[in-house]
């Protein structure tokens, strides 16, 4: 059931500054694990150079390397360039909230980027998971796991999952409120914030 919005008139009321949400940390997680491991791989083979010949590292990084047709740096500098380039990519992903639209940014097949960027005036509806407020956490029991947005063309784009999903949430449905968007769902917890409009009369 749609939430009762507010009248039209208020559209300029509340204007989000810019605010940028990355993917959760249980997303991000393998990447930064991955980046590590290679940091680890990297130095090992840089520090081996150094080392006395008697040693395990350089005996099994520079010495062995007469018999292998992949170099040790080599295998080093890919791994890195590999993790390095999985970074990245974990950290241009989300969702960014502008004062005039919304931008989500994903990755598809074969690593090519997906950048959607929509205003607040292409939005019709706006279905927001339930928060909560003594929890602050969502209920998945809803019909709907992420923020979709009913677009004026009649298709729907569903948000990716970020790590702070309740303020993105909040600043989402007081865009709606301002706007007059209709909501679905809702976070329950404006009015534990504080309502924007409190104090405000409609003409």
């Amino acid at each position: 059931m749609a939430r009762v919005s507010r009248p039209p008139g208020f559209d300029m009321t509340y204007r989000p500054t810019k605010a940028t949400f990355l993917l959760p940390w249980r997303v991000r997680l393998p990447a930064t694990l991955y980046f590590g491991v290679a940091c680890s791989i990297a130095a090992a083979v840089l520090v081996a150079h150094f080392l006395p010949p008697s040693t395990w590292l350089y005996q099994n990084v520079v010495e062995a390397d007469r018999y292998r047709l992949l170099t040790a740096p080599a295998f080093a500098a890919l791994v890195f360039a590999s993790a390095f380039a999985s970074v990245i990519r974990q950290q241009l992903t989300g969702v960014i909230v502008r004062p005039d639209g919304i931008e989500t940014r994903e990755v598809i097949a074969f690593g090519l980027p997906r950048i959607r960027r929509l205003t607040w005036m292409q939005i019709d509806k706006i279905a927001i998971p339930y928060q909560a407020p003594e929890t602050k956490k969502t209920d998945y029991k809803a019909p709907f796991r992420k923020i979709r947005l009913d677009l004026w063309n009649g298709s729907q784009e569903f948000l990716p999952d970020v790590a702070r999903l309740s303020e993105l949430s909040i600043i989402i449905e007081r865009v709606a409120l301002a706007r007059a968007i209709p909501i679905e769902g809702g976070t329950g917890l404006l009015d534990e914030l504080g309502d924007p409009f409190d104090g405000e009369e409609d003409e």
